[in-house]
């Protein structure tokens, strides 16, 4: 095993509030850290903590593919693992989730020999099922990235929760900061609205990034959602829209009656 090693770990989503014990602890005892953070609070809190911290922010040019920007963040972290140094790499949200580079990075680590893992963090889909009161045990839940949706017509169910991101950049392959463009958010909800309707309310959602804020949540029309307000991180949430029907079949098989159903009765036929 090579001496370099490599933890990733993550932040939460409100400032540094949602971190946990073990996250920080591997921060302050790292040789070196790096942080990709969206929010200034987190980041001087990170370079307090540990003053070996660097930002990837730099790497993040207006018009580049976002796929440069992720290898070019990847090699940056190998260079100074390959350096013999114990390097924490640091991500807003839950680092395993919307985190490209986080991934590469522990994947190379480890073909290299060196020591690599990951910790949990927590994700805006936690904040979101929280703020929406939503238990994904209960109609299931099914989660894709906006543009990854529709580039590969994933097949879902509309008696189930449906959560897409990034559908502020829905088409969108590089990185911008000039305003979005609409044309893939107009597909994405022509799409939606032949399963779904144009008058399905459904939820925007973006989670809320400091203790005392408020998530932002407007509820409306799929069809009104091409004039919505959005952003780079806002989130849709699409409730189901009817019940999904019991297997009789399975039920028997299962050996469940309709009484060992009864934990919603508006569900039971």
């Amino acid at each position: 095993m090579s001496a370099g090693s490599l933890i990733i770990v993550g932040t939460g989503i409100k400032a540094v509030s949602q971190i946990t014990v073990e996250a920080r602890a591997q921060i302050e005892r790292a040789q070196h850290v790096f942080f990709l953070i969206n929010e200034p609070a987190t980041a001087a809190w990170i370079q307090r903590l540990n003053p070996a911290a660097e930002s990837l922010g730099r790497f993040y040019v207006a018009g580049q593919r976002r796929v440069d920007i992720y290898r070019a963040i990847t090699a940056h972290i190998l260079d100074t693992v390959r350096q013999g140094i114990h390097v924490c790499a640091v991500f807003y949200g839950h680092p395993g989730v919307f985190v490209t580079p986080a991934h590469a990075a522990l994947r190379q680590a480890r073909r290299e020999g060196f020591k690599a893992w990951m910790l949990p963090g927590i994700s805006a889909e936690d904040c979101l099922f929280a703020d929406l009161e939503i238990d994904p045990a209960l109609q299931g839940c099914q989660s894709f990235d906006a543009t990854d949706f529709l580039l590969h017509k994933r097949r879902f169910d509309p008696t189930s929760n449906v959560i897409l991101w990034q559908v502020g950049v829905t088409g969108e392959l590089g990185f911008r900061r000039d305003p979005l463009d609409r044309r893939g958010l107009d597909l994405l909800v022509e799409v939606l609205t032949e399963h779904y309707g144009a008058d399905h309310r459904c939820a925007l959602y973006e989670a809320a990034l400091y203790p005392t804020f408020e998530p932002q949540i407007v509820w409306l029309p799929l069809g009104d959602l091409p004039g919505a307000a959005l952003t780079t991180i806002s989130t849709l949430y699409v409730p189901p829209k009817a019940a999904a029907a019991w297997d009789a079949t399975a039920m028997a098989r299962l050996k469940i009656g309709w009484a060992d159903l009864a934990v919603d009765d508006e569900n039971l036929p």
